[in-house]
């Protein structure tokens, strides 16, 4: 995972990363959600195209070395990634970010 390079959606309008917010499971719990990662850069713009036609322009895809995920994730304080399998249904796998 660490030799991959992965792609993230970026609003350039403020700077924010494309996440997926799941379902607390409690009313107290905190979180920045979960970081959505691609594979592919042309699977980051099917992603955008099929799910946001309307606002495509507004974002913007970078990619990243899977060596930085982990300070991103910390930084940002997500809760973890969203590996997007598929980005027309979409299929995401969900993987927590170890507290360590």
């Amino acid at each position: 995972m660490f030799a991959e390079t992965y792609y993230l959606v970026r609003s350039r309008t403020d700077g924010q990363y494309l996440v997926a917010n799941l379902k607390a499971s409690s009313e107290n719990t905190a979180s920045q959600g979960y970081l959505l990662i691609f594979r592919e850069h042309f699977d980051a713009l099917t992603y955008l195209n099929t799910h946001g036609k309307d606002i495509a322009d507004r974002f913007a895809v970078e990619s990243i070395p899977g060596s930085q995920l982990e300070n991103l994730l910390k930084r940002w304080g997500f809760s973890g990634i969203g590996i997007v399998q598929d980005p027309i249904l979409p299929k995401v796998e969900f993987l927590s970010r170890s507290s360590g």
